[in-house]
Parts: structure tokens; C-alpha cells; sequence
């Protein structure tokens, strides 16, 4: 019978084995029998907690993109300013946080991409955090430009987030987040400039 209390400590330790067997081997080659391995558990454990390795990409997805949130929500609650464009810069800056731009982060982001044109359950989670960035982007721009207007800015600053984001990703150097934000802020400021 398992611990009482043990359920989240073995889901993150199984977690942090997936991010860090996506990192070193890819998301092919990392095999339940590899992540279980790197996280010290038998096979059955993995099974147990999440069904199959897809169910545990599942999670691992779930666990970076709460670790995206968390990441926007205190950028967000730190500003002392009101304004549209503090907002949207803080989504900004939380979108290329340390937690999104690590290596092991990045290949299981792009792994995860891959595979959720594939799976339904993960094509949902694509959906839902693609909707979220833009709906969050519409609503800051929305109280600064007119509808369409920030429906159109929205979907380019989205569309601008994720395409550096992906460039990083496969230049195989490290990420520069200062020359990404750079860009997606004179962005910003190009929209927000359009102001009636």
C-alpha cells in the first residue's frame, strides 16, 4: 500500500524525470523504462500514476504551463501600474521566464507541439493555452484599442511570442530573452501607438 502523502511527491519526481529524459534523449527515445530509471522507480509506478507515457507527457505539460501562469500571475500582481501596456509586457516577459527557456523545457514544449497533432487529449491542452495567450493579450489591448484593433494586435504579439520562442528553441544556442523581449516590445509599442 502507498505512503499516505506520497501521490504528489512521486507525480513530481516522475515529472522532473520526464523533463530531464526529453532533454537528454528526446521525447522518442525516452521510454517509460528510461524515465522510470531516472526518477529510481519501477515501470508499474509510471503506469500507476499516469497510465501511459502519453498520459505523462499529459501532466508534464500541465506542470509547465502552471509554471507559465504562475510565472505571468506574479509579474502581473507586482506592478504598481494599471496600464494595458505594463500588463502586456508582463505576459511578455513571463512567456520567456527561466521556467519556459530552459533546454529541458523547451524540448518537451516542442515535443508536446508534435505530439498534440496526434493526440486528442494534448491537442485540447494546446488549445486551451493557445486561447489563453490570446484571450489575456485581447483583453489588455481591448482597453486600449478598439475591438478589431485588439483582436488583430492580439493575435500578432501571439503569433510574435511564439514564433521567437520557437526560433530560440531550434537555434540550438541558449536563448536570448533580452533581444525576444526586445522585439515583442517594440511590437507592443507599434500597436499600442495606433491608440484612437
Amino acid at each position: 500500500m502507498p505512503k499516505v502523502g506520497m501521490q504528489p511527491i512521486r507525480r513530481s519526481q516522475l515529472i522532473a524525470a520526464t523533463l530531464e529524459a526529453v532533454d537528454q534523449v528526446g521525447m522518442a527515445d525516452a521510454s517509460i523504462a528510461y524515465i522510470a530509471r531516472l526518477a529510481g522507480v519501477s515501470n508499474g509506478i509510471i503506469s500507476h500514476y499516469f497510465k501511459d507515457k502519453n498520459g505523462l507527457l499529459e501532466a508534464t505539460m500541465r506542470h509547465l504551463m502552471q509554471a507559465l501562469r504562475d510565472a505571468v500571475a506574479e509579474r502581473r500582481l507586482a506592478l504598481g501600474d494599471d496600464a494595458p501596456s505594463a500588463h502586456l509586457r508582463a505576459m511578455i516577459d513571463g512567456n520567456f521566464d527561466d521556467s519556459q527557456v530552459s533546454g529541458p523545457a523547451m524540448k518537451t514544449w516542442l515535443a508536446f507541439w508534435a505530439s498534440s497533432m496526434h493526440h486528442p487529449a494534448l491537442r485540447r491542452l494546446q488549445r486551451v493555452n493557445d486561447h489563453r495567450l490570446y484571450s489575456n493579450l485581447c483583453g489588455q489591448f481591448h482597453r486600449a484599442l478598439p475591438q478589431d484593433q485588439a483582436r488583430l494586435a492580439a493575435r500578432g504579439l501571439a503569433s510574435l511570442i511564439d514564433g521567437l520562442w520557437l526560433r530560440g528553441a531550434l537555434s540550438g544556442e541558449a536563448f536570448d530573452t533580452g533581444q525576444a523581449r526586445r522585439i515583442a516590445y517594440d511590437y507592443l509599442d507599434l500597436q499600442l501607438s495606433k491608440t484612437p
